[in-house]
C-alpha cells in the first residue's frame, strides 16, 4: 500500500502527480524545481540559487516523511547546461556528507518544466 506525502513547505504539484510516495519502506520524491513554495515564484538569477531552492524543497518533503538527507540513497539531476556542473556540485555537496552521499546521475536535457535550469528527484529509505 502506498502513502502520499504532501507538505505546503514545498511547491504543490502542477499535474497528476504527488510530491512524494512511500511504498515498502522507500520514499520516492518527484522532481523538484526552483519554485519558492511561499510565493509560487521561480527562483532565478544564478544556478547556485536555483540549486539551493531545489534542495530546500527536497529537504521539506524529506522532513514531512520524518527523514533527512542522510536517508537519501539516490538522486537524479537534470540540467539544461552541463557547463553548470561544477557550480551545481558546490551547492549540492553542502547537503550531503561525502562519505555517505547517495548514488546519483546528472544529465543534460533539452528542456525542463517551466524552462528551469535544474530539476532533482530523490529516493530515500527508512531504516
Amino acid at each position: 500500500m502506498k502513502k502520499i506525502i504532501q507538505t505546503d513547505k514545498a511547491p504543490a504539484p502542477v499535474g497528476p502527480y504527488n510530491q512524494a510516495i512511500i511504498h515498502s519502506g522507500t520514499l520516492y520524491i518527484s522532481g523538484q524545481i526552483a519554485l519558492d513554495p511561499a510565493t509560487g515564484e521561480l527562483v532565478t538569477g544564478d544556478i547556485e540559487a536555483e540549486t539551493r531552492r531545489v534542495m530546500e524543497n527536497l529537504r521539506a518533503i524529506l522532513a514531512e516523511a520524518d527523514l533527512t538527507f542522510e536517508d537519501v540513497i539516490k538522486c537524479s539531476i537534470f540540467v539544461s547546461d552541463m557547463n553548470n556542473y561544477g557550480r551545481i556540485n558546490e551547492v549540492y555537496a553542502t547537503y550531503f556528507d561525502e562519505a555517505t552521499a547517495p548514488a546519483r546521475e546528472l544529465v543534460e536535457v533539452a528542456n525542463l518544466p517551466k524552462f528551469v535550469n535544474i530539476e532533482i528527484s530523490a529516493i530515500a529509505a527508512f531504516d
